[in-house]
């Protein structure tokens, strides 16, 4: 694929170092980039954690060596002699996060605090403590551990603790890492209430904001209801919607994927498609054109030539591949119903050829369609026509779409400007938790 379409590099920027070796590693799997020069970027940023053992093992696929190089044992043991250190000091800690694996128990931080005071003696150092374990313990790739002190801490932390920010960054990171998406979905929406309703500048609120973005993506494509959640937070929430088109409007590939296999939420392409004509000056590929050509200008052909592209790029996107078969089936099914608005009686080789199919695997593939979603058409085998029942769309609603759609294109540049001037202001990206 061409590193045109290529977003790794955009959406690491945006990563903590934990989350992005799932990224890089994936992109090792293909036969087009260049592994070893991606094994060894892996290992410059692994060597800026306390993953020793993932570091011999890149080490390995760099053939530097299957002994462990002095330097690299020494830092295994002042790592592993830190780690006891740390444990021994939050000792009266670990019987109370045995505790919060049964998070039923929990009924709100201040209960909590009080009867951890009646029945362990809790003092406020502690919290302190358990987010030092919690945090080392996560530099350590012990994730899940990670999880049970972090997740003490963000419940006997007040909100407006130095540390309570980047506590709730470290369980949502934890979380996707362990891939425990039901509790990551709940973590994501914990801090992106807090994000919200805390008193940040509007540069510092749209930092945070566009880091959720990013992590949020990682849960979207593998939650079960991530394709309705994306849509309502990318496209139906003001705020994330600002932060999509001034800081990182490549994340509309994402948000248009799951509009496309979403045919529950079709009433969102009006909407999405407005984005995207907004955005076209900033970013565009395979996945938001092929949208542009087939429901903007009615370009059947330049749809299936953009569909057979949209493949490529879904691929060898570590995010959506999961998606393929699913957008290739919906992509062909919003071609044939475009097409159909607009021709009454179609041949079944045209269609094939729109939809990059064979005649038979066309006919075959439209009569299942006709049954399914009880269209109102049907098959005239011998003559090789498919008769639409509806009728096709007036010359003057497809002059009024053209006109929304330009419509929309002089509004975006009357705001791009603004939109770089914000860009311009905005902090440089940090290093997250």
């Amino acid at each position: 694929m061409s590193k045109k379409f290529d977003l790794t590099s955009k959406i690491c920027q945006y990563l903590d170092r934990h989350l992005t070796f799932p990224l890089l590693e994936f992109l090792c799997e293909k036969e087009t980039e260049d592994q070893e020069a991606l094994w060894q970027q892996i290992l410059d940023i692994v060597n800026k954690t306390n993953l020793i053992d993932y570091t011999m093992d890149i080490r390995k696929r760099l053939q530097l060596g299957d002994e462990m190089p002095q330097e690299l044992a020494e830092r295994k043991s002042n790592v592993y002699a830190t780690l006891v250190k740390l444990q021994e000091e939050v000792s009266q800690i670990t019987e109370i996060t045995e505790i919060l694996k049964d998070a039923d128990n929990i009924k709100d931080s201040k209960t909590f605090v009080e009867e951890i005071k009646k029945e362990f003696g809790y003092q406020p150092e502690w919290a302190e403590k358990a987010y030092r374990m919690g945090k080392y313990f996560y530099e350590c790739g012990k994730y899940n551990n990670s999880i049970s002190y972090l997740y003490f801490c963000s419940l006997v932390m007040q909100p407006t603790d130095k540390n309570y920010l980047n506590v709730l960054w470290g369980i949502l990171a934890a979380e996707i890492l362990q891939l425990n998406w039901n509790s990551a979905l709940e973590s994501m929406n914990r801090l992106r209430d807090y994000i919200d309703n805390s008193n940040f500048s509007n540069i510092e609120a749209l930092q945070q904001r566009t880091w959720l973005i990013h992590w949020s993506v990682f849960i979207f494509v593998n939650h079960p209801k991530g394709r309705d959640l994306i849509i309502e937070m990318f496209l139906y929430k003001p705020l994330y919607l600002n932060a999509i088109q001034t800081m990182c409007p490549h994340i509309l590939r994402y948000l248009a994927a799951a509009v496309v296999i979403n045919p529950g939420r079709r009433n969102a392409l009006k909407d999405l498609i407005k984005v995207i004509q907004q955005e076209s000056y900033t970013y565009r590929d395979p996945i938001t054109e092929f949208l542009e050509h087939l429901l903007v200008n009615f370009d059947f052909e330049g749809a299936r030539l953009k569909l057979h592209e949209c493949q490529t790029v879904i691929i060898n996107d570590f995010f959506i591949i999961i998606w393929m078969n699913e957008f290739i089936e919906n992509a062909r099914l919003m071609i044939f119903e475009t097409f159909c608005r607009i021709h009454q009686c179609i041949t079944i080789s045209m269609l094939a050829d729109k939809l990059n199919m064979e005649p038979r695997e066309a006919e075959c593939w439209i009569v299942n369609l006709i049954r399914n979603a009880r269209l109102d058409a049907k098959i005239d085998s011998k003559l090789g026509h498919v008769v639409m029942g509806t009728q096709p769309l007036s010359p003057y609603q497809q002059l009024v779409e053209k006109i929304d759609s330009l419509s929309v294109r002089s509004e975006t540049l009357t705001t791009l400007v603004e939109r770089k001037q914000a860009k311009l202001s905005y902090a440089e990206g940090y290093s997250k938790y």
